[in-house]
């Protein structure tokens, strides 16, 4: 696979990461569907297109995914859609990286990963950003959707921890949205209050499961292979940041000083933390084939 094929593929994928935001906001925004459906439509479609893609293909045909990573991925969906009643785009994407990469990032420390220097301060920056967005003001976030965001973001962290190793990606992928469908149903049934379905909404819903979260993930799939470990992560440090410009073009929304210096330094903190665990990893490599 051809470098500029690879980039294409991953500003694809991370456009449409970004794009899930963007397509729910929107939704919840503008037309009259509810989370819960939202949710469903969204996991529903999703599986749609991934069983699609992994019936069409050919190679790998290990791993169907399982009801504990299913669940997973509901809690961060349904989360995802309740929080972004509330959320701006940015906001709600900042969040929830955040922490996806907090709880993977002490999942790592509570497993024995020792943290450089740099590592630590790089921690302490980013944890410092997300406290001080949500610190009580005028620009601070409401606080329940904000938790929402987080526990979405923590859902999400668990779900990319338990897919280590599970098979091939996009049908292990394809098996947690299959599965994740009839709990998302079960929560409809649940919450439903008689809200109107239009047409706007639903279309919202099938571009967010479809393309943004079943071709995007398809696609992210594809490229991951042929990307480095540290390339991968930094490179969705890119996703908030395409969020954020995209609900200021098409939602209207603005960013004050407060949240651009905390989207810098969680941001900024995260980058640190990844690139100096590639460095570290390049010097100990380094280290072990001079020993030999």
């Amino acid at each position: 696979m051809s470098p500029l094929r690879i980039g294409l593929m991953t500003l694809l994928a991370m456009t449409a990461f970004a794009g899930n935001s963007l397509l729910c906001r929107m939704a919840l925004r503008h037309s009259q569907i509810d989370a819960a459906t939202f949710t469903t439509i969204r996991l529903a479609s999703g599986a749609m297109v991934l069983w699609l893609v992994v019936s069409m293909r050919r190679g790998n045909t290990e791993g169907k995914g399982s009801w504990q990573s299913a669940t997973a991925l509901f809690v961060y969906a349904a989360a995802f859609s309740y929080a972004y009643v509330k959320l701006s785009a940015a906001t709600g994407a900042l969040l929830l990286f955040g922490a996806v990469q907090a709880t993977m990032i002490g999942y790592g420390i509570w497993s024995g990963e020792r943290l450089a220097r740099l590592q630590v301060g790089g921690l302490a920056l980013a944890l410092g950003g997300l406290a001080g967005l949500l610190l009580p003001g005028l620009s601070a976030p409401p606080v329940t959707a904000s938790s929402m965001m987080l526990a979405a973001g923590i859902a999400w962290g668990i779900y990319s921890l338990r897919g280590r190793g599970a098979g091939d990606p996009t049908r292990v992928t394809a098996g947690n949205f299959l599965r994740a469908v009839p709990i998302a149903v079960l929560l409809n049934l649940l919450m439903l209050r008689g809200a109107p379905l239009d047409s706007e909404g639903i279309w919202y819903a099938v571009c967010s499961g479809a393309v943004a979260s079943g071709l995007g993930y398809a696609v992210w799939y594809t490229a991951l292979p042929a990307l480095k470990a540290t390339h991968a992560a930094t490179v969705q440090l890119s996703v908030p940041v395409l969020a954020a410009f995209g609900g200021i073009l098409f939602l209207g929304e603005s960013l004050s000083l407060h949240q651009v210096l905390s989207s810098v330094a969680i941001l900024g903190g995260i980058a640190l933390v990844l690139l100096e665990k590639q460095r570290v990893a390049g010097v100990g490599h380094a280290g072990a084939r001079g020993g030999r």
